[in-house]
C-alpha cells in the first residue's frame, strides 16, 4: 500500500474546516489560544484519554459527549488547562454549548479540550467571544491556524496528512497535535485531533485508534510526567466514498497502516520538540522474547534521565543504556544484548553480547552531535520488536519549567 504525505493537516480530508485565533485566554496577544475544527456532517468518532487520576474537566465532558460515538466539531483553548477547578465542568459544557450554537449543531456533538496551567480559573468571557468570531472564520485552509492555537511551550506547529486508496477511492487522514512537556507514555500524549474522510463504523474505528496509539503516542516520553489533559480524538466523515469498514479485514488493515503512518510522524514531532530539547532520540529494540518486552525495554531507555543528559552532552556513555535496560520490568538474558548508536554521521557499536567494545570517542562525538540519534538494541532472544521516541534533557528544560506558571 502506498501512502502519500500531503498538505492540509486536519482539513485535508473531505468535509472538514478549521481555524485558530487569539481570544484573550493567554496574555500574549501574538499567540493564538483558541482552535476549532468542524465537519459538514456528523462524524463517527472515538477518543482516548490520560490515565492520570487528576484529569481536566474537558475530558469528563468529552467522555459524556462521545458515549454515542458521534461528534461534528472540536473546540480547544490553550493557556489554561481547566483542571482542578470547582466550576470546570460547567465551563467545559458551556464551551460545547457556545460552539454548538455558533455552528448550528448539538452541544453533545462537540469535543472539548483545554491545555495550559493547572488550577487557575478559566475565564469564559473571552472564549465565548472568540468562539463567535472563530466560527465565522473556519476554512479549508485553517488547519495550520488550529495547530498553532493549541500550542503551549511547543516551538513548532505539528500537523500531518496522508492520502491512500480504499476500494479505488482516495482516502485521507489528517492530524494536528500539541505537546512539549508533561509527556510520558500513558495515553495520550498531550492533545491530538485526527480527521479522516474514510467511511468506517464505530467499533473498527475504536479498534484502530487503540492499536495505533499503543505503538505511537504511548511510545513517547519527554520528561516522565503524564499530563492531566491528554486526549487523542478522531472523527470520520465518511465522505471519501469507500465501502464502509465494518470490521476486521484488508480494508481495516490498510486504514490502520495509514493511521499509524500519521501518528508515528506526529509522535516523532512531539518527541523532537520536547521542552528545551536539542535532539530527537529513537530507540529500536529487536530480538526480544515478545513485543511487550521490547516496548518495556525501549521505553525504559527513552525515559532514563541519565541517558537523556548523556545524549545532550554527546557522550557515548553506553553504561547508562545498559543500566536502563537492566531495570526494565521484564524477563530476558542481559548477557546476550548488542547495542549501537547511529546518526547521519555513521554508526558505532558500543556493546556486544553484554560487554563493552572499543570504539573511537572522536567518532562517537561526531555521531552524537547530530539532531537525530538512533539507539539499536538487539536482545537476540526472539522476534519481538518495538520503537520508542524521546529527546535529550537540557538546561533549558529546567529554565522553562522553573517559572512555567508565573
Amino acid at each position: 500500500m502506498t501512502f502519500h504525505e500531503i498538505e492540509g493537516g486536519v482539513c485535508a480530508p473531505k468535509g472538514f474546516t478549521a481555524g485558530g485565533l487569539h481570544c484573550g485566554v493567554r496574555k500574549n496577544k501574538t499567540k493564538k489560544d483558541l482552535a476549532m475544527i468542524a465537519c459538514s456532517v456528523p462524524c463517527v468518532s472515538a477518543a482516548m484519554y490520560t490515565q492520570n487520576k487528576v484529569f481536566g474537566a474537558p475530558i469528563a465532558v468529552t467522555r459524556e459527549n462521545l458515549v454515542n460515538g458521534v461528534a461534528q466539531a472540536v473546540v480547544c483553548n490553550s493557556g489554561n488547562a481547566n483542571t482542578c477547578n470547582a466550576d470546570g465542568v460547567s465551563k467545559a459544557r458551556a464551551m460545547c454549548r457556545l460552539t454548538g450554537e455558533a455552528l448550528g449543531l448539538s452541544e453533545k456533538d462537540v469535543i472539548v479540550a483545554s491545555t495550559g496551567v493547572i488550577g487557575q480559573t478559566l475565564e469564559l468571557e473571552p472564549i465565548a467571544e472568540g468562539i463567535g468570531r472563530l466560527s465565522r472564520q473556519l476554512s479549508e485552509n485553517g488547519g495550520r491556524d488550529a495547530a498553532e492555537a493549541i500550542m503551549t511551550t511547543d516551538t513548532i506547529a505539528k500537523e500531518v496528512a496522508v492520502e491512500f486508496e480504499l476500494d479505488g477511492r482516495p482516502v485521507r487522514i489528517g492530524a494536528i497535535a500539541k505537546g512539549s512537556g508533561m509527556i510520558h507514555p500513558n495515553m495520550a500524549t498531550m492533545l491530538s485531533f485526527i480527521t479522516t474522510d474514510a467511511k468506517i463504523e464505530k467499533a473498527p474505528l475504536e479498534l484502530a485508534l487503540r492499536e495505533v496509539v499503543r505503538d505511537s503516542y504511548n511510545m513517547v516520553s519527554v520528561d516522565g510526567d503524564t499530563s492531566t489533559n491528554d486526549m487523542v480524538a478522531i472523527m470520520a466523515s465518511g465522505l471519501a466514498g469507500n465501502a464502509a469498514i465494518t470490521g476486521e479485514g484488508p480494508a481495516l488493515e490498510t486504514f490502520i497502516a495509514a493511521l499509524r503512518r500519521v501518528c508515528v510522524r506526529i509522535a516523532k514531532l512531539l518527541a523532537g520538540d520536547g521542552e528545551g530539547a536539542t535532539k530527537l532520540l529513537e530507540c529500536h529494540v529487536l530480538g526480544a522474547p515478545d513485543v511487550k518486552t521490547a516496548k518495556i525495554v525501549a521505553k525504559s531507555v527513552i525515559c532514563s534521565s541519565l541517558f537523556k543528559t548523556a545524549m545532550f552532552g554527546a557522550d557515548a556513555n553506553w553504561g547508562r543504556i545498559a543500566c536502563a535496560i537492566g531495570y526494565a520490568d521484564a524477563q530476558f538474558d542481559i548477557n546476550r544484548m548488542d547495542v549501537s548508536l547511529s546518526s547521519l554521521k555513521g554508526e558505532i557499536a558500543v556493546c556486544r553480547d553484554g560487554f563493552g567494545v572499543d570504539f573511537s570517542e572522536e567518532k562517537a562525538k561526531e555521531v552524537l552531535l547530530e539532531k537525530e540519534i538512533h539507539i539499536r538494541i538487539d536482545l537476540k532472544q526472539g522476534d519481538g520488536e518495538a520503537t520508542a521516541w524521546g529527546c535529550d534533557l537540557t538546561y533549558d528544560y529546567v529554565k522553562i519549567n522553573g517559572d512555567y506558571r508565573t
